[in-house]
């Protein structure tokens, strides 16, 4: 899951060596905390969160078959 993530969002930004996923356990829940560089966030996040929101609901899907449950904070 966290490479999945890692690739989406290195596709998306103009400097993807700068792209960090960071994974914890809270609870019942993996939460992935996704770091880019402050000229990409516009990129990540997308025209009204659009593209985050997107990300999120992927990351979701896949986690449902998997039986889990994760979440994505982007963090600046």
């Amino acid at each position: 899951m966290k490479e999945l993530l890692l690739y989406i969002a290195q596709n998306l930004v103009d400097n993807p060596d700068e792209v960090t996923v960071t994974e914890r356990e809270t609870g019942s829940e993996t939460v992935f905390e996704l770091r880019v560089a402050p000229g990409d966030m516009g990129k990540v996040i997308g025209r009204h969160g659009k593209i985050a929101k997107e990300i999120r609901a992927l990351m979701r899907a896949v986690a449902q078959k998997q039986g889990r449950y994760v979440s994505v904070d982007i963090v600046d």
